[in-house]
């Protein structure tokens, strides 16, 4: 079983219930799943982006990234409806876990002038996103085989209803939050 998931069940849900008195465990907010997108705005002057792209988001993410395509035509970033212009990967179960606890323990300390995360980046709903300007801070990407350096948002979907259940939820699981 995945150390972070171990973690969730064993002590975060008792001290989620203890802090926010739930009479039910399944009322107890929870990782639902994570998202992590790369939207490869160069990939309208050059195809071959994509492919890197989405060969680093799969070595990453350890599953198939899905190639986004643009909704509609806009001519001032010459772009038009159906072209390819990013990836995405979508985490659920163990390999979620996994992902969240790499994200904590490994890639977060390895971005240069880490000072922790911000607060203020819940959507409102409980659900958090992270950017990251450069895909070399995971060990798994040689930083030799990179052509390009490109950035990524990473998604975290909560089930919860609040932004301060959720931050309490990511804060027991370890995320580095900046104290404000």
């Amino acid at each position: 079983m995945a150390r972070l998931l171990e973690r969730y069940k064993q002590q975060v849900v008792q001290q989620l219930i203890e802090k926010f008195k739930y009479k039910n465990e399944l009322s107890v907010p929870r990782l639902q799943k994570i998202v992590v997108n790369m939207g490869i705005g160069r990939a309208a002057e050059n195809k071959k982006l994509i492919e890197e792209g989405t060969k680093h988001l799969s070595v990453i993410a350890g599953q198939k990234p899905v190639v986004t395509k643009a909704k509609k035509a806009i001519s001032g970033f010459k772009l038009r409806k159906g072209q390819d212009i990013g990836c995405k990967v979508t985490l659920r179960g163990k390999r979620m876990y996994e992902f969240l606890d790499r994200l904590i323990s490994i890639v977060l300390p390895r971005i240069r002038d880490f000072r922790g995360l911000s607060t203020k980046a819940f959507d409102g709903r409980g659900n958090y996103t992270v950017g990251l300007t450069e895909q070399i801070v995971f060990p798994e990407i040689s930083v030799d085989t990179v052509e390009f350096i490109q950035g990524m948002d990473i998604t975290l979907v909560i089930t919860g209803n609040s932004n301060e259940q959720s931050r309490e939820l990511l804060r027991l699981l370890g995320m580095p939050f900046r104290s404000e």
